[in-house]
């Protein structure tokens, strides 16, 4: 995957012969309205290149910022991003936090998913199985369907399937938890082991099932009640480059699903594809005390409750191995995007927050990312972040 892992000035890390570099951050005030448009027209010019795409992505997200600001708007181009949450108190804070099991995230979730699965291999179909079978046995109903397809790629033609989870189909919106449930292919080494990516994206996968579990009843409720915004799951495939990433070698799962989603109808005047209020990407998660930074000005709003929301449980004691309030989700400094599945939703327009430790976990692409090298605290701790965040969007 190209997320060539950003750190500080100058750094980067040589992938395929090529040293990727960091992208540098956004300005802390809006450009006038005269600058907007030339770094529009400058994105649209950039070469095709797969790091001049995630950055023409980036600078046109900025500037649709700008060119609201400079025009006195106070409304976001967005509606989706007007949604309300509901705030939680601190027992209700502290309740929520106690129906997250490590044990059960660890055991049931996560160690099956352990395997090597890159797409086509009996691994990936193993897995993906898995994924399905555990969100059946939930009371709250999911309506789970496979978007299967096949595709060329490096190694011939490779069969794909996305897993979409929808809690209630009916609901208006959707706020979307999203990550990759295939692994990078890899020959064995000479030890003979096999790539299992626990961070990536291994963990996230079970941090998934296991808030779909812990909020069972809550969500079951919701539904029940008609909520005007749902929950929606998706596991991707064929997220890893075969080869040398590239826009064709790359993405499968999720360019195939946003091109779907585009078009299937939700509603009369709605596709699939407008009715996601918010697209929540997880990605490299698993190593201890991550640094997860806002890579989308649209969507700082949500990236400052995570914030609040682990300040908050930190101040309640309810975080282990967490020495300050803020120590995973950090506002500063920022930093442009990294190219994941988010890419082909965030080109047409679905507003998006990314997920993914920057810089990169050690481990990244190496035999190395087992369960032996993550940390089991910040897996909890992330985990009970999020599930605090799903009880105050969805109104839990």
């Amino acid at each position: 995957m190209r997320k060539g892992p950003i750190g500080g000035l100058g750094a980067g890390r040589r992938r395929g012969g090529r040293t990727q570099r960091p992208l540098p951050a956004p300005p802390h005030r809006p450009p006038s309205l005269m600058l907007a448009l030339l770094l529009w027209a400058a994105g649209a010019g950039l070469p095709r290149k797969p790091s001049a795409v995630a950055w023409m992505v980036w600078v046109r997200s900025w500037c649709v910022v700008c060119f609201e600001r400079s025009l006195g708007f106070q409304c976001c181009p967005f509606p989706q991003l007007g949604h309300k949450p509901r705030s939680l108190s601190s027992s209700q804070v502290k309740q929520v936090a106690s129906l997250v099991d490590l044990r059960r995230l660890w055991g049931s979730f996560l160690k099956p998913m352990l395997i090597e699965r890159y797409p086509g291999s009996p691994g990936n179909k193993k897995v993906r199985q898995f994924i399905v079978d555990s969100l059946a046995t939930l009371a709250a109903g999911w309506r789970v369907e496979l978007d299967a397809f096949e595709d060329r790629t490096p190694r011939g033609v490779v069969s794909f399937a996305n897993i979409v989870a929808t809690l209630d189909p009916a609901a208006g919106r959707r706020l979307v938890l999203a990550c990759h449930y295939d692994s990078k292919y890899f020959p064995r080494d000479r030890q003979g082991r096999t790539f299992l990516g626990a961070t990536d994206s291994a963990v996230p996968c079970a941090v998934l099932l296991e808030l779909a579990t812990a909020l069972d009843a809550s969500l079951l409720k919701a539904k029940e009640q008609g909520s005007e915004v749902t929950l929606q799951l998706l596991f991707l495939d064929g997220e890893e480059a075969f080869g040398e990433w590239s826009e064709s070698d790359s993405l499968y799962g999720a360019r195939h699903l946003a091109e779907h989603m585009a078009k299937a109808q939700h509603r009369p005047d709605t596709s699939q594809l407008q009715a996601m209020s918010l697209f929540v990407l997880l990605d490299l998660l698993g190593a201890r005390n991550p640094t997860i930074q806002n890579h989308f000005p649209l969507t700082a709003s949500w990236f400052d409750r995570l914030i609040g929301i682990e300040k908050r449980l930190h101040q309640l004691g309810l975080l282990q191995s967490h020495p300050r309030e803020q120590t995973y989700f950090q506002r500063e400094p920022a930093y442009g995007p990294v190219e994941d599945d988010h890419i082909p939703f965030l080109r047409k327009g679905v507003p998006v927050l990314h997920l993914i430790a920057t810089p990169f976990p050690w481990v990244w692409h190496t035999m190395e990312d087992t369960e032996q090298n993550l940390h089991p605290p910040t897996v909890e701790n992330l985990c009970k972040i999020l599930a605090a965040f799903l009880a105050e969007y969805l109104w839990l």
